[in-house]
């Protein structure tokens, strides 16, 4: 790991972090509260994927970067029902679908789009009254009614951890979500190609990256502490 301390400019830590993930992991820098001056500093450094969780935030900044037409936006953030149809429009990728229902209400939305928004289905496989998901149980009892949500493009499946795990207890969820996708890859009759593992930000994802992360989700360790962005 690197003495990101060392390294100032979010120039410095984007080139840092090329060096220390594979090609095969995207960085995706997450950029909620982020003002748009440092995206495009992290836009110059060669980064293209931005991830928000607010939608009017992340409307306002995407009015602001319109003219970075190559942007990927990827919607991070808890949704809730009532702001679904504003998050098909807004992003191309959605990493928290978090519940059937939720599912459902996007597919049933996502009519008139013209292409099928990128899905990542979001599991919590330990126990924490923050973070939203199915567990594994569910999440393949509910695999039959997400087959028939043909308006979505499922890519893969999204974890967020509790905070208070051990770097070893990390490393083994990562590895679950890792197994699950797998395994519903896998199922004989209602296969999701669940290629993609959005898993793992800027306290864990080496962990995560040995795990198979296909995603990453790194905010503070671009672009510094949240109370810091706009003294720059």
């Amino acid at each position: 790991m690197s003495d990101w301390s060392a390294l100032h400019s979010v120039a410095e830590r984007v080139a840092q972090l090329r060096q220390e993930i594979p090609d095969r992991t995207r960085i995706i820098a997450v950029t909620k509260t982020v003002p748009t001056h440092l995206m495009r500093e992290a836009y110059a450094a060669g980064l293209r994927d931005f991830g928000e969780s607010r939608i009017q935030e992340a409307a306002q900044k995407q009015q602001e970067l319109a003219d970075l037409t190559d942007v990927t936006w990827h919607f991070i953030g808890h949704l809730q029902q009532n702001k679904v149809k504003q998050a098909l429009l807004q992003f191309q990728w959605i990493h928290s679908v978090d519940s059937l229902a939720l599912a459902q209400r996007l597919n049933l939305l996502a009519a008139d789009l013209k292409s099928p928004p990128k899905i990542c289905l979001q599991v919590k496989l330990r126990d924490d009254p923050q973070k939203f998901g199915w567990n594994g149980k569910e999440l393949l009892k509910d695999l039959a009614a997400l087959y028939d949500c043909h308006r979505l493009e499922f890519k893969g499946l999204m974890t967020i951890l509790p905070i208070d795990l051990s770097p070893s207890e990390q490393r083994v969820v990562f590895e679950e979500t890792a197994a699950i996708a797998q395994h519903i890859r896998a199922h004989a009759i209602t296969p999701l190609p669940l290629t993609e593992l959005s898993m793992g930000m800027s306290d864990d994802y080496p962990l995560a990256i040995q795990a198979g992360s296909t995603m990453v989700r790194l905010g503070r360790i671009i672009f510094g502490e949240r109370n810091n962005f706009f003294s720059q």
